[in-house]
């Protein structure tokens, strides 16, 4: 029985920022040296995470913020603590780890069962980073206020102020923000779903998943014990599992960079998913390739018929990848795959079945 299901997407981005990092977050490829921008598979994580959240109209669990006063009267930042309860969606799905101070509690931790990549450009080639200056201007407002200190931090009158700005050219109520990082280019991400994981809470006393507490309440609520290749776990109800499967499906083909800037605003449109329980096949089935007859030139490919691969192809890919298969309801229908795949797992009786 497959235990892995593996998920690539291509998107395209269009002079957008994923991360505010120096305007954007790049990477010097060492083979075409050439800067590429990525958002990082945390960001990517929390996107679904959120969309997921949305998807199914919950609330996130809460987190605790641990902090210190010290012996000088300062405050100090300490432990950062998630709920560690598989109740919630997000933290079923998204893990967690909770190291108390000192050591006196047993630390407890839960690895995501969604293995999360980076979403990269596709090559090098075909995503860049561009820079641009931008202003942040006011200047045709008479009610903006200018404000001017000396070098003592004193506030110069208004005549004080006309009086140094007699000879220079610049203009208060204007700033200038050089060197602005942008995104642009194809990208692609990838996802690996852990079915055996996916649905189940550990119950090894020593790498402990949850608290006694927890594994009481989870029992009262409906989960109950299984055996998987891990050992005993607790799986969720059937009714948390129908109603947690489409939503993720859709959240892993339908997420968006939350953090995206209003004023670098891009929809970052799905191009093509390739669905798969081979990773390798995963790699292959959309890919870029350069090009023979021209220098530095690379093109993007999607494996429309590849044995082992069901890919998907939206509208949009028409533009920028060379296909035949592109439809109006593309998203849909890869949403439908994920979907059967998951419940084709035996999330009850994994190890029976895998015999």
């Amino acid at each position: 029985m497959h235990h892995t299901i593996y998920i690539r997407t291509l998107k395209k981005a269009e002079h957008t920022v994923f991360c505010v990092a120096k305007g954007q977050k790049s990477y010097k490829d060492p083979q075409f040296n050439r800067y590429v921008p990525f958002s990082s598979g945390q960001q990517v994580k929390r996107s679904i995470i959120d969309s997921l959240s949305a998807v199914l109209n919950e609330t996130p669990s809460p987190t605790t913020f641990m902090s210190d006063i010290t012996k000088n009267g300062e405050l100090k930042e300490g432990e950062v603590f998630s709920t560690c309860d598989p109740s919630y969606t997000d933290q079923l799905l998204g893990g967690w780890m909770k190291a108390a101070k000192g050591g006196e509690d047993r630390t407890i931790k839960r690895r995501s069962p969604l293995s999360i990549s980076a979403m990269r450009g596709i090559h090098p080639l075909l995503a860049g980073v561009n820079i641009e200056d931008i202003t942040f201007d006011r200047s045709d407002r008479p009610n903006s206020v200018a404000i001017v200190r000396d070098a003592k931090g004193e506030k110069l009158d208004v005549e004080e102020v006309y009086k140094f700005m007699e000879d220079k050219s610049r203009n208060l109520t204007r700033k200038w923000i050089p060197d602005n990082k942008r995104a642009t280019g194809l990208f692609v991400q990838d996802i690996a779903i852990d079915l055996r994981r996916l649905f189940c809470v550990s119950l090894n006393p020593y790498e402990p998943e949850i608290t006694t507490d927890t594994e009481q309440k989870l029992r009262e609520n409906g989960w109950k014990e299984v055996n998987t290749v891990f050992g005993p776990n607790l799986l969720a109800p059937d009714e948390m599992r129908s109603k947690i499967t489409p939503a993720l499906a859709h959240a892993i083909l339908n997420w968006t960079i939350t953090s995206n800037q209003a004023r670098t605003f891009s929809l970052m449109e799905t191009l093509a998913v390739a669905v798969s329980y081979n990773a390798n096949k995963i790699a292959g089935s959309i890919r870029a390739k350069l090009k023979e007859e021209e220098d530095n030139k690379a093109e993007p490919v999607i494996e429309e018929d590849m044995e082992g691969v069901e890919s998907f192809v939206t509208l949009s890919a028409g533009g920028y990848v060379r296909t035949k298969k592109e439809a109006v309801d593309a998203l849909e229908k890869a949403e439908k795959c994920l979907i059967d795949k998951i419940n084709a797992f035996d999330f009850k009786n994994q190890t029976k079945s895998m015999a």
